[in-house]
């Protein structure tokens, strides 16, 4: 940790330094390429799981803008008391799938009792996030405990360090079935979605974003407008995330 805190002090003295949900990677590179992003100045972007992300604000790191993959991990940085007045809102939204191999021929209906235990086959497991910490994990846990079939695949889980580990597992074959957000299946041309986990059996899934306190605020704040400017959201949803905006 007192590395990776020096490593970062050292890049926030000449970089924003942004960090966001892994989920987010392929969308926000993109974004932060575009002439309108790059104007503000240097940006650095640390993708991890939002847990990993919000204990090292926690203890220190000098990031200048979080993007969380769930209130929670959010929460956990206001408490801090290091969140800039005003800054902090929900930014996207997202969907919750079951995706297999692209090649695969599994088909699946998502339902109340669906034998997901079965598709696995006898000794395939299913690809997740840590259920205990990272976003996409838990949101998988309560949609199949939601669903009744938690029991069933508990002990046949490939648990990954965040949701873009358990898409590589399933992209590269390594188990037959995985839950990610939509947006990861959008990016990833090696896995096709089985199907979509209904809304109703999980939390809504809300990016929050927010400022850091930091000696950059203002440059935070500029990339925080883009962010929610609707010419930005249309990239977010053209990578598989949804708008919040009305």
């Amino acid at each position: 940790m007192a590395l990776f805190l020096a490593m970062a002090g050292c890049a926030r003295a000449s970089e924003l330094l942004v960090f966001a949900a892994a989920s987010l990677k392929p969308a926000l590179d993109t974004i932060i390429s575009q002439p309108q992003v790059r104007a503000i100045g240097p940006i650095e972007v640390s993708y991890a799981a939002s847990s990993q992300l919000a204990r090292q604000i926690e203890h220190g790191a000098p990031a200048d803008l979080f993007i969380s993959a769930d209130e929670d991990w959010m929460n956990v940085v206001e408490a801090t008391g290091r969140i800039v007045a005003g800054t902090r809102g929900n930014l996207l939204g997202n969907a919750l799938v079951l995706i297999a191999p692209a090649q695969g021929t599994v088909q699946l209906r998502i339902g109340a009792g669906f034998d997901l235990a079965g598709a696995l086959g006898a000794d395939g497991r299913l690809a997740i996030a840590s259920p205990d910490s990272v976003p996409a994990g838990k949101y998988a846990r309560a949609a199949l405990t939601s669903l009744g079939v938690w029991d069933s695949v508990a002990s046949r889980l490939a648990p990954a360090p965040h949701v873009r580990a358990a898409l590589r597992f399933v992209a590269s074959a390594e188990t037959p079935l995985g839950i990610v957000y939509r947006s990861d299946a959008v990016s990833e041309p090696r896995v096709r979605v089985v199907d979509t986990f209904p809304p109703s059996s999980h939390a809504p899934i809300i990016y929050p974003v927010a400022a850091i306190e930091s000696d950059d605020v203002g440059s935070a704040r500029r990339l925080l407008g883009i962010l929610e400017s609707a010419q930005v959201g249309a990239v977010f949803q053209r990578y598989g995330f949804d708008s919040l905006k009305p």
